[in-house]
Protein backbone atom coordinates (compact mmCIF):
# COMPACT_ATOMS: atom_id res chain seq x y z
CA UNK A 1 0.00 0.00 0.00
CA UNK A 2 1.25 3.27 -1.26
CA UNK A 3 1.31 5.75 1.76
CA UNK A 4 1.90 9.57 2.55
CA UNK A 5 2.98 10.67 5.84
CA UNK A 6 3.73 14.48 6.90
CA UNK A 7 6.02 15.52 9.87
CA UNK A 8 7.34 18.89 11.13
CA UNK A 9 3.84 21.06 11.64
CA UNK A 10 3.93 23.27 14.74
CA UNK A 11 2.87 26.44 16.06
CA UNK A 12 5.18 30.05 15.95
CA UNK A 13 5.33 33.02 15.23
CA UNK A 14 4.64 35.42 12.58
CA UNK A 15 7.89 35.98 11.04
CA UNK A 16 9.23 32.92 11.44
CA UNK A 17 9.84 29.58 9.76
CA UNK A 18 8.96 25.25 9.74
CA UNK A 19 10.17 22.67 7.73
CA UNK A 20 7.45 20.26 6.59
CA UNK A 21 8.48 17.02 5.48
CA UNK A 22 6.74 13.86 4.19
CA UNK A 23 7.76 10.16 3.29
CA UNK A 24 6.29 7.90 0.74
CA UNK A 25 6.14 4.26 1.80
CA UNK A 26 5.05 1.15 -0.18
CA UNK A 27 5.71 2.98 -3.84
CA UNK A 28 8.41 3.77 -6.08
CA UNK A 29 8.99 7.29 -5.72
CA UNK A 30 10.24 8.63 -9.50
CA UNK A 31 6.49 7.03 -10.66
CA UNK A 32 4.81 10.35 -8.50
CA UNK A 33 4.80 13.80 -9.05
CA UNK A 34 4.30 15.70 -5.57
CA UNK A 35 2.86 19.29 -4.17
CA UNK A 36 1.90 20.42 -1.15
CA UNK A 37 -1.93 21.85 -0.89
CA UNK A 38 -3.60 23.39 2.60
CA UNK A 39 -6.94 23.35 3.84
CA UNK A 40 -8.32 25.75 6.27
CA UNK A 41 -11.75 25.00 7.89
CA UNK A 42 -14.15 26.01 5.69
CA UNK A 43 -12.11 26.46 3.01
CA UNK A 44 -11.75 24.34 -0.50
CA UNK A 45 -7.83 22.68 -0.63
CA UNK A 46 -5.69 24.59 -2.11
CA UNK A 47 -2.07 23.76 -4.29
CA UNK A 48 0.35 25.49 -2.18
CA UNK A 49 3.61 24.23 -4.48
CA UNK A 50 4.62 21.46 -6.94
CA UNK A 51 8.04 19.34 -8.02
CA UNK A 52 8.46 17.28 -10.92
CA UNK A 53 10.80 14.09 -11.18
CA UNK A 54 13.33 17.25 -13.06
CA UNK A 55 13.28 19.11 -9.79
CA UNK A 56 11.24 21.92 -11.20
CA UNK A 57 8.94 23.66 -8.67
CA UNK A 58 5.70 25.85 -9.08
CA UNK A 59 4.41 27.84 -6.15
CA UNK A 60 1.05 29.47 -5.71
CA UNK A 61 0.86 32.98 -5.98
CA UNK A 62 0.52 33.21 -2.15
CA UNK A 63 3.69 31.51 -0.79
CA UNK A 64 5.73 32.13 -3.75
CA UNK A 65 9.18 33.66 -2.96
CA UNK A 66 8.27 32.19 0.94
CA UNK A 67 7.57 28.83 0.66
CA UNK A 68 10.33 25.98 -1.04
CA UNK A 69 9.55 22.75 -2.18
CA UNK A 70 12.23 20.26 -2.50
CA UNK A 71 12.99 16.22 -2.47
CA UNK A 72 15.05 13.65 -1.95
CA UNK A 73 14.57 10.92 -4.32
CA UNK A 74 16.97 8.20 -2.44
CA UNK A 75 15.05 8.85 0.64
CA UNK A 76 11.59 8.84 -0.72
CA UNK A 77 11.08 12.41 0.53
CA UNK A 78 9.17 15.51 -0.03
CA UNK A 79 10.12 18.90 1.75
CA UNK A 80 8.64 21.90 2.63
CA UNK A 81 10.93 24.73 3.69
CA UNK A 82 8.26 27.91 4.75
CA UNK A 83 9.92 31.20 5.68
CA UNK A 84 8.71 34.58 6.97
CA UNK A 85 5.42 32.54 7.64
CA UNK A 86 2.16 34.97 7.74
CA UNK A 87 -1.05 34.20 10.07
CA UNK A 88 -2.77 33.56 7.23
CA UNK A 89 -0.42 30.14 6.35
CA UNK A 90 -2.36 29.18 8.67
CA UNK A 91 -3.70 25.84 7.86
CA UNK A 92 -3.74 22.04 7.28
CA UNK A 93 -1.04 21.13 5.31
CA UNK A 94 -0.99 17.98 3.02
CA UNK A 95 1.71 16.39 0.58
CA UNK A 96 -0.22 14.46 -2.03
CA UNK A 97 1.29 12.51 -5.22
CA UNK A 98 0.03 12.22 -8.68
CA UNK A 99 0.24 8.33 -10.06
CA UNK A 100 1.49 10.01 -13.42
CA UNK A 101 4.86 12.31 -14.54
CA UNK A 102 3.36 15.94 -15.01
CA UNK A 103 5.55 18.79 -14.70
CA UNK A 104 5.48 21.23 -11.81
CA UNK A 105 3.50 23.57 -13.81
CA UNK A 106 1.24 20.86 -14.65
CA UNK A 107 0.56 19.71 -11.57
CA UNK A 108 0.16 23.08 -9.64
CA UNK A 109 -2.68 24.04 -12.64
CA UNK A 110 -4.40 20.94 -12.55
CA UNK A 111 -5.09 21.00 -8.50
CA UNK A 112 -6.02 18.25 -6.09
CA UNK A 113 -8.51 16.35 -8.94
CA UNK A 114 -4.87 14.97 -10.24
CA UNK A 115 -3.59 13.41 -7.06
CA UNK A 116 -4.85 10.61 -5.88
CA UNK A 117 -2.96 9.93 -2.64
CA UNK A 118 -2.67 11.79 0.35
CA UNK A 119 -1.28 11.80 3.67
CA UNK A 120 -3.24 12.90 6.86
CA UNK A 121 -2.25 16.22 7.01
CA UNK A 122 0.31 17.94 9.47
CA UNK A 123 -1.40 21.44 11.65
CA UNK A 124 0.90 24.89 11.61
CA UNK A 125 -0.21 27.28 13.09
CA UNK A 126 1.19 31.00 12.87
CA UNK A 127 0.63 33.91 15.49
CA UNK A 128 0.53 37.45 15.14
Amino acid sequence: VVQLVESGGGSVQAGESLRLSCALSGGDYGDFTFAWFRQTLGKEREVVASIDDDDWTSYSESVKDRFIISQDTPKKTLYLQMNNLKSEDSSTYFCAAAPRRLTAIQALNLGAPAFEIWGRGTQVTVSS
